[in-house]
């Protein structure tokens, strides 16, 4: 008697990579058991793209052997026939769940089934090994593996252990752990559940972390339960979350007071351990922004001044944080053209004194370079082409707080120095540390300007 709820569909997929939504399928196998019988099916796929050479030596399916092949579209409502009424049973099932997924998604067909990964349920029930892959498992297991990373092959391997747990186990011992593990919120194969069940709906920042402790991703959210839940419930249609749950070991967490902390947490973290899915708030010491300074016509124009230089936030007439001056230089160009700017006025283009600049001459430029536009109408476009990049100065004469939760963030000319426990501690706070302007902590912390209060005014008065 089959144990699961439906009869089940053993599968296993080559590919040409690991990306679900990029790569394509190779060779597909399935095997259906209902309890009583079994049958065995599959076939090679010509992917419509080329198999790299590493994926040819390690599956054995080459460019040649997949050419003038069926293409998956040609296969799709057969093998949506196979697998309609079955649970699919496969080993780190998310891989090749997401696979068909998106070749369904690409023939325009909604395919949907109850998954059981043989990964996790080999956890389940052999929780005093470590090691869980299908290598590890035909080894303990003993089980006759063929021609490895062909797909009836493994596909016969999961077969097989099937039929010994079987054996191996009651009825409803089984039963209950296929139940358990198909109901559960699906998680990555090799994260223990019992992380994600620890995890608070509060404020907070989560930290995943790869093989050998490597820090994979960091984020924030309001509710970190839920949030951490949402990674893993798009990993067949997203990249980046098919990444996460193919490379995810461990999780920590750190609470946080409220929206602020867990800005400010999360991208003081992502700069210190460098995870590798993230892209933004990594390192920016090097920034730069443009300074206005008028030259002996009364021309406005834009000087590059680096970080280095600079104190922001104490400084006014700053515009912009760009990463480098080449990007600082694409963002005036396109001002520019918007505001019909003189590229020689705003150091663009060298050309000799009153001679048109290349843009004037296509009615791009209202000639400021030749005299023809006065200074004054070009610094008002020239201005309004900055202003929303124009950097806010502190509006304080000294040091700040930002009330949040039980918590003070203490912070001066828009650095972040910390967190006391009361308006008194923050004193302790100043004397910590080097104020150091961070260009993602300043755009976080202008949203919160107006929530901010002088500490100098707090602690005076206290003291009175």
């Amino acid at each position: 008697m089959n144990l699961a709820a439906t009869p089940l569909a053993f599968i296993d997929l080559e590919t040409t990579g690991t990306v679900a939504t990029q790569d394509r399928i190779t060779e597909i196998a399935i095997i259906t058991w209902d309890g009583e019988q079994s049958t065995s099916w599959s076939a090679l796929i010509d992917p419509q793209t080329g198999i790299p050479a590493f994926v040819e030596q390690l599956t054995g399916i080459t460019n040649d052997m997949v050419r003038g092949q069926p293409v998956f579209a040609d296969l799709a409502h057969e093998i949506a026939a196979r697998l309609s009424g079955h649970m699919i049973v496969a080993h780190n099932a998310r891989f090749d769940y997401g696979f068909l997924k998106n070749e369904f998604k690409r023939c325009d067909i909604s395919f949907r089934a109850p998954v059981l990964c043989t990964l996790k349920l080999s956890r389940k029930l052999f929780p005093q090994h470590f090691k869980h892959n299908l290598d590890a498992i035909i080894e303990r297991h003993q089980l006759d593996a063929g021609d490895r990373h062909r797909a009836m092959s493994d596909t016969s391997v999961l077969f097989q252990l099937w039929r010994q747990l079987e054996q191996q186990f009651s009825t409803e011992h089984l039963h209950a752990v296929v139940k358990e593990l198909t109901t559960r919120s699906s998680l990555p194969p090799h994260l223990d559940p019992a992380i994600v069940d620890q995890l608070p709906q509060a404020y907070g920042v989560y930290l995943f972390y790869g093989e050998n402790r490597l820090p994979i991703y960091i984020g924030k959210s309001n509710q970190l339960r839920q949030r951490v839940l949402s990674h893993f419930s798009a990993d067949h249609a997203i990249n980046k979350e098919m990444q996460l749950s193919q490379q995810v070991r461990d999780i920590e967490w750190i609470g946080c007071a409220g929206e602020v902390d867990a800005l400010i947490t999360e991208a003081r973290l992502v700069k210190e351990k460098q995870p590798t899915l993230n892209r933004q708030l990594r390192r920016n010491t090097e920034f730069c922004s443009w300074q206005l300074a008028a030259d002996e016509d009364g021309y406005l124009r834009p000087q590059l001044v680096y970080a280095r230089d600079l104190q922001p936030g104490k400084q006014d007439e700053l515009f912009g944080l760009f990463k480098s001056g080449a990007s600082a230089k694409e963002f005036l160009l396109k001002a520019a053209k918007e505001y019909q700017l003189c590229n020689a006025i705003l150091g663009l283009e060298k050309l000799p004194a009153g001679k048109p600049c290349f843009s004037f001459q296509l009615k791009q430029c209202r000639g400021a370079c030749c005299a023809r536009e006065k200074p004054a109408p070009h610094n008002q476009r020239l201005q309004t082409a900055l202003s929303e990049e124009k950097l806010k100065a502190w509006p304080f004469n000294g040091p700040a707080v930002l009330p949040e939760g039980d918590i003070w963030h203490v912070i001066d000319a828009w650095c972040y120095l910390g967190k006391a426990s009361s308006p008194q501690q923050a004193g302790e706070v100043l004397q910590s540390g080097q104020p150091r302007f961070d260009k993602d902590t300043y755009r976080i912390l202008v949203k919160y300007g107006n929530r901010m209060q002088a500490l100098a005014s707090l602690t005076g008065a206290v003291t009175e």
